[in-house]
């Protein structure tokens, strides 16, 4: 069964904000239901809007990437970010689920339905009420 608390939260705190600091980004760091860390980045240099329109290998029609922008709201597939994020926010990515899946596991088995992961990792870019900040 998924678990994630405070204390791992807490040892893995100062490596995210090296990394944000690193790449001029701000980001808070959470536990969900007691299964999941989130990440939320809020504002930063990267624009993670455009990477995600430019990057993403099933080309967008104007209209998505219109909804995109307005929104200023992502919710990065753990799973998938490499093809659709592109430069340097591909990279802060990279770095980031490195360090949230540090000492995670996962012995899911989808053909059974069988999940096992340590714990489970969400990753947003902005939010539903407040979208990123891009700084120029």
């Amino acid at each position: 069964m998924a678990y994630f608390d405070q204390t791992r939260k807490a040892a893995m705190a100062p490596g995210i904000k090296a990394i944000c600091k690193k790449y001029n980004v701000k980001a808070s760091l959470a536990v969900r239901h007691h299964s999941t860390v989130c990440l939320n980045i809020k504002q930063g240099a990267i624009d993670f809007v455009e990477s995600y329109i430019n990057g993403n290998p099933h080309k967008m029609t104007t209209e998505a990437a219109d909804r995109v922008r307005k929104s200023g709201n992502i919710d990065v597939n753990p799973y998938w970010y490499q093809e659709h994020f592109d430069g340097k926010a591909l990279k802060f990515l990279k770095e980031v689920f490195t360090v949230l899946n540090g000492g995670n596991h996962d012995n899911s088995d989808i053909m059974t339905d069988y999940f096992d992961v340590g714990w489970y990792v969400d990753v947003n870019v902005g939010q539903w009420d407040k979208p990123y900040a891009f700084d120029n």
